[in-house]
């Protein structure tokens, strides 16, 4: 595995997206005109915002969303934390686009070899779609020959994520793609798979789970969570490895 030096760097807010009424997308470039800092699929950097007078905010992790050749390097960034320590109003909710922030990275040992690892389970909760993303980017890049499951679990078919792209990695990558929300309402359209990822789920989705690699991120109750189910079924924690945020 490549140990990448941890360097901190000034970036520029270069793209800002309302992507779900929940989720922000933002994007950023090095204020160097250099190419970012290399990264391995999975890992995440520490991001400082930084007012007009020079005052930094606190920094916070984020799962890198972005391939590791992309110009820009790209995050998940929920509006409205309602969880952990970050409970309020992203910051990222009054930036601009040419705000300067600081990122520091890349960390993490949540990485992915599509070279190592050529069939696995992905499972994310909510923005732990993120790392997910940049594997799932990276693969098609490569042209990885890998067999992927994947369980992606919202609360409601409006917050999923980048979905027409997710979509087409279906036929680009042969993606086995599950989406389960976890409270659907009357009227709002959605006729797939409902409820929390559990055990039952887990077999009936990815029937040969005991022949993969699994990959978990999300928030701290739902990696517990599906630790536990995998861990019902039979499956040793060598087989798991797993990211959390909040």
């Amino acid at each position: 595995m490549v140990t990448y030096n941890i360097v901190e760097r000034k970036y520029i807010l270069a793209e800002k997206t309302d992507e779900t009424p929940e989720v922000l997308i933002v994007g950023f470039k090095p204020d160097d005109g250099m190419p970012p800092s290399p990264f391995d699929p999975g890992m995440f950097m520490m991001i400082t915002g930084v007012d007009a007078a020079g005052k930094r905010y606190t920094a916070r992790a984020f799962s890198i969303a972005s391939d590791p050749s992309s110009p820009e390097i790209e995050f998940f960034v929920i509006k409205q934390p309602t969880h952990g320590e970050h409970i309020g109003t992203s910051h990222f909710m009054e930036a601009k686009e040419g705000d300067i922030f600081m990122l520091k990275g890349p960390s993490g040992q949540f990485r992915f070899d599509p070279n190592k690892d050529k069939k696995v389970l992905f499972i994310a909760g909510g923005t732990g779609l993120a790392p997910f993303m940049s594997m799932l980017r990276h693969m098609k890049l490569v042209e990885a020959d890998c067999d992927i499951d994947m369980l992606y679990s919202v609360k409601f078919p409006t917050e999923i994520i980048r979905k027409d792209e997710l979509d087409g990695y279906r036929s680009t990558l042969g993606l086995k793609l599950t989406v389960t929300v976890t409270r659907p309402t009357a009227g709002d359209g959605w006729a797939g798979q409902t409820g929390h990822v559990d055990a039952n789920m887990i077999q009936k989705y990815s029937q040969d789970v005991n022949e993969r690699m699994c990959y978990i991120c999300g928030p701290l109750p739902f990696v517990k969570a599906v630790k536990d189910a995998l861990a019902s079924i039979g499956i040793p924690p060598q087989r798991v490895s797993a990211d959390v945020w909040g």
